[in-house]
């Protein structure tokens, strides 16, 4: 994305003691486009560094105590079996393995960690998520009051959800569409012919105010009429631009390189007129719409990739910053994990280890009770 200097975009602001009110608004969208602008920029700017750290330094992490959580249960599988434990120890390793198992199943797959769910709990663990799944299909069929079809996938609750939201989706523009065609076969009032017909109008007039900019910088950057090689290569770049920034329709842009060629200066700037303004102020508008639901998909795609809470306030000059701290916790939890494994290969440290976890539990519970 071709970006352009804050010092380019904000001498475009028309300087005045007293703005009228359009005048105002073209100087609040310039300043609301141009931090939308800077936030996608500093996404672009971010995303390589936080992908390559992350795939270097916490990926790495990951694996590694996901690995150890599966060994750590194999090892209490093991332990189960075992003599030297208390008939309190077994309970509590039984509902420990069964919780974990659990776990590891439905974060991997796997099925090993499967099979131990079905020795310690006695329930077949695909069957069981089945059910699950089959009883948030018929729940999510009764609040909606929609049947969801068979087609869904019921792999997982995510799959499912992120399909229910298309359905949803789908459900609502049919509705829409069907309210549109229905409003269309009704005979249309005065005023609903003279509103359309204003809204056509200014589609008309806002498209001439963009190839009005266009042409003039297409006069004046053409390269096939320039003789000098070099400065034939430097019109043949700008004019890249301009079709670029004409193409996405971007207002901003073309009067951005208006003054950067010169073709516009200060007074002309502040004496736009009113009509001319409103036309400008409508395009911006739009411009502003199609740059606040690009941030709004780069942070959501952002948060799907790499899994973080969507309530978490995110910000790109933050986003290293954020890593670096789950990196930190992610050490600290592969040790927790490293010294748990250690401790499940005899029976006497898995003892201890047993006996420290029932404490934790104990003051948990305890400061979890509602007073």
């Amino acid at each position: 994305m071709d970006l352009f200097s804050d010092s380019i975009s904000l001498s475009l602001k028309l300087k005045s003691e007293r703005l009228s009110k359009p005048q105002k608004l073209f100087n609040s969208l310039i300043s609301r486009i141009e931090k939308q602008r800077a936030l996608l920029a500093g996404w672009e700017a971010v995303m390589p560094r936080f992908q390559q750290h992350y795939s270097a330094e916490l990926q790495p992490i990951i694996e590694r105590t996901a690995a150890l959580r599966m060994e750590f249960v194999l090892r209490m599988d093991w332990a189960y079996t075992q003599k030297g434990l208390s008939k309190t120890e077994r309970r509590f390793l039984r509902d420990l393995l069964s919780d974990l198992a659990g776990e590891l199943a439905n974060e991997t797959d796997n099925a090993e960690m499967k099979a131990l769910y079905h020795k310690y709990v006695g329930v077949d663990f695909d069957q069981e998520e089945a059910e699950m799944m089959a009883e948030m299909k018929a729940m999510m069929e009764h609040e909606l009051g929609m049947d969801l079809g068979d087609e869904l996938d019921m792999s997982s609750p995510d799959a499912f959800l992120s399909q229910v939201r298309a359905r949803l989706a789908e459900a609502q523009e049919t509705k829409a569409s069907a309210e549109r065609a229905r409003r269309a076969k009704r005979k249309k009032s005065v005023k609903q012919h003279a509103r359309e017909e204003k809204l056509h109008e200014e589609a008309k007039r806002m498209n001439l105010s963009l190839r009005e900019i266009y042409r003039k910088l297409a006069s004046a950057l053409h390269p096939d009429r320039e003789l000098d090689p070099t400065e034939r290569e430097r019109k043949t770049a700008l004019m890249q631009r301009v079709n670029q920034a004409y193409d996405k329709k971007n207002l901003l842009q073309l009067l951005e390189l208006q003054l950067e060629i010169e073709q516009l200066d200060r007074a002309t700037i502040n004496s736009l007129g009113e009509e001319r303004l409103a036309h400008y102020n409508m395009i911006l508008k739009e411009q502003l719409r199609e740059l606040e639901e690009q941030v709004r998909y780069v942070d959501y795609d952002f948060r799907m990739r790499f899994g973080i809470d969507p309530y978490t306030a995110l910000k790109p000059e933050s986003l290293m910053r954020i890593l670096d701290k789950d990196i930190v916790l992610a050490r600290q939890t592969l040790r927790d994990i490293e010294s748990d494994v250690n401790a499940a290969q005899s029976i006497a440290t898995l003892k201890t280890l047993l006996k420290e976890m029932r404490r934790q539990q104990r003051e948990n519970d305890f400061y979890d009770v509602p007073f």
